[in-house]
């Protein structure tokens, strides 16, 4: 087998040499269930305008791995610690009704500054950290171990349960935060839940693809499929299917290249994006009355919600 893969005419031999290293197997896995986990959570995010809270929690990310590095703690507890911090600190914010659905605040962006200014603070005094802070940004997606890929694996189940647990009203609370008020809904600890449940989610996924990797993932496939549909189940799985498709496709680029997957990720990512958009512009602007807005979900009928 040899050390330096290229593209052939024949794509079997091509695949076949994709599974024939087991880092290239723990990769493939690994990514399978980060665009799984990622696409899903994603999704909601984007829904609910909290793209700023997401990547404010990514790069949380960040100085709690420096940090749990500089005290000798597991680097995986840092991440967990930083991204469930961060995300009970915005939770703990006072939203009027009328910005229910904005995550752009003072208070989100606070948090990122001072999350940032600490992971440089703790990477300067700590000159013993491996790989510095290209590991922590960017991840090793193609290091990861078996166990990790079942530890991921776990924590996906675990955050995909508790996401159809509260699916429903979850998605109301995101549509119009006003209705599900009034009928009863928790609004302020869906509000709370999901934040936690999104830390969770990206603690977990940065591990693996890094704090800015996982970010691409989390907005870029679900901002697709929302800009091509406005209904929620096809949205979530056209969502899930893009993140799949572009993860698979930057692992296997990079496997016979000299580039990062995650440049070929995002780049994909971001070019499926942009024909997303100009295609949906274009087909909204040849039906008279639509203009140019993007699709807005609807909210589930009445009975929907109990």
């Amino acid at each position: 087998m040899s050390l330096n893969p290229s593209l052939s005419v024949n794509p079997i031999e091509d695949l076949r040499q994709l599974f024939s290293f087991a880092f290239m197997v723990n990769a493939l896995a690994a990514g399978t269930i980060v665009a799984v986990l990622a696409a899903t959570v994603g999704w909601y995010m984007v829904l609910r305008r909290q793209s700023f809270s997401g990547h404010t929690l990514s790069v949380m990310a960040f100085p709690g791995a420096a940090g749990a590095a500089l005290i000798g703690l597991p680097t995986a507890l840092g991440y967990y610690l930083a991204c469930g911090g961060a995300a009970v600190a915005m939770a703990g914010r006072r939203r009027e009704r009328h910005t229910a659905l904005s995550g752009d605040t003072a208070v989100v962006g606070t948090v990122q500054a001072v999350g940032l200014a600490a992971g440089y603070l703790f990477l300067s005094l700590n000159h013993e950290l491996l790989g510095g802070p290209e590991t922590l940004l960017f991840g090793t997606v193609l290091g990861v171990t078996r166990t990790q890929v079942f530890v991921l694996l776990a924590i996906t189940v675990v955050v995909i349960a508790l996401l159809a647990l509260i699916a429903r009203p979850l998605l109301l609370t995101s549509v119009d935060a006003e209705i599900a008020d009034a009928r009863g809904i928790p609004v302020r600890a869906l509000d709370a839940g999901f934040l936690l449940i999104l830390g969770i989610a990206v603690a977990a996924t940065s591990q693996i693809t890094g704090p800015l990797l996982v970010f691409a993932l989390l907005v870029m496939p679900a901002a697709t499929a929302q800009a091509l549909t406005a209904r929620p189940a096809l949205s979530l799985w056209l969502t899930v299917a893009l993140a799949l498709a572009v993860t698979w496709l930057g692992l296997g680029i990079s496997y016979f290249s000299a580039y990062p997957a995650g440049f070929f990720i995002s780049t994909i990512s971001f070019a499926i994006y942009v024909l997303a958009r100009v295609g949906a512009a274009v087909a909204r602007r040849g039906r008279p009355g639509r203009g140019l807005a993007t699709p807005v979900m609807e909210p589930p009928p009445r009975g929907v919600i109990a």
